[in-house]
């Protein structure tokens, strides 16, 4: 497909999802309600969407966006295709900053702290995977390095929720777990969107070096490709996008693996063109299982974190059934 096509596609499919965001919800708002809502001329709607629903969408589109990214550009870096945040440690690592800042109360001390710690938990999550992995950055070795990470940030998450000082705590920390962007305000926004911005525009900075490294690393590095300063770079916008969009969505599993596997097949599979649409068709993805979870008939609604597992092993199966060829 065309990339000017795909592009424009996956970005109408983003901005339908996005109004269906506002529209969809326990008051269905139509679109004459909306636009009384944006008036002023309906102040009941007008709360729901400004300080409701805009939030929730705008969160949608950009924890999504950045999952899609961060799984692209890791699957290109380690020419792996079951490389993403979750699976290396680092959405896990930004999970145990989180369960941190809940823990001994910093979220109460002032807002930026959750984001904060979640993004330091995601840096040393990465730092201590190229650590372990040392100098050979084999794809197998980061992915077992990752593993490892993943399961000693779980332990530090399982600890946290056995010790908490009581059950008000503990279940903060698993409700907050299961990642959801219900009640999600302004301020979510603030917080996430900087750090979810910093990360799209370093991982989208590299994708020349990303296509340069299909060749091995001295095929990169003959090609003029400064590894250490593309690994940093990764390291940072992965840390920093994640960090910021798992410190107010929540533990969203499944959405960085998937997503590239829906995309590439739309394209040359060079892994600067995926990376593009990967951020358009997650921030899609996301907000649709968001509208998803207001639909189903609950007393408690579904957590966001809970559908797109169930969502997400199913069409990755299929995929990798369909498929069944060299990536």
């Amino acid at each position: 497909m065309p990339r000017p096509i795909l592009i424009i596609g996956l970005a109408g499919l983003a901005a339908l999802a996005f109004l269906l965001s506002l529209g969809i919800g326990t008051v269905a708002l139509g679109p004459g309600r909306l636009l009384a809502a944006v008036e002023g001329r309906d102040v009941i709607a007008h709360v729901i969407l400004v300080d409701l629903r805009l939030p929730r969408g705008l969160l949608g589109l950009g924890v999504g966006a950045m999952l899609g990214l961060a799984g692209a550009a890791l699957q290109g870096y380690l020419r792996n295709p079951l490389a993403e945040p979750a699976v290396l440690g680092v959405s896990n690592g930004a999970a145990l900053g989180a369960v941190v800042a809940l823990y001994f109360g910093l979220a109460n001390l002032h807002p930026a702290l959750l984001p904060l710690l979640a993004i330091i938990g995601a840096l040393t999550a990465i730092a201590l995977l190229f650590a372990l992995a040392g100098d050979v950055e084999s794809p197998l070795t980061l992915i077992l390095a990752g593993i490892a990470m993943a399961t000693l940030a779980g332990a530090g998450i399982s600890l946290a929720l056995n010790l908490s000082p009581n059950p008000f705590a503990a279940m903060e920390i698993a409700t907050w777990l299961l990642g959801s962007l219900e009640d999600r305000s302004a301020n979510h926004v603030l917080l996430a969107l900087p750090c979810v911005a910093i990360g799209v525009g370093l991982l989208l900075w590299d994708g020349r070096a990303l296509d340069a490294l299909t060749l091995g690393e001295e095929g990169a590095a003959a090609l003029g490709v400064d590894l250490g300063a593309t690994r940093l770079r990764l390291l940072a916008g992965v840390a920093i996008g994640v960090g910021g969009a798992v410190a107010v969505s929540g533990a969203i599993g499944f959405v960085g693996l998937i997503v590239p596997h829906l995309v590439r097949p739309l394209t040359d599979r060079a892994p600067s063109s995926i990376l593009l649409p990967s951020a358009l068709a997650g921030a899609a993805l996301l907000t649709v299982a968001d509208v998803a979870v207001r639909l189903v008939p609950t007393a408690n609604e579904l957590k966001l974190g809970v559908v797109t597992a169930f969502l997400g092993v199913p069409v990755f199966l299929a995929h990798l059934m369909r498929a069944r060829r060299i990536w």
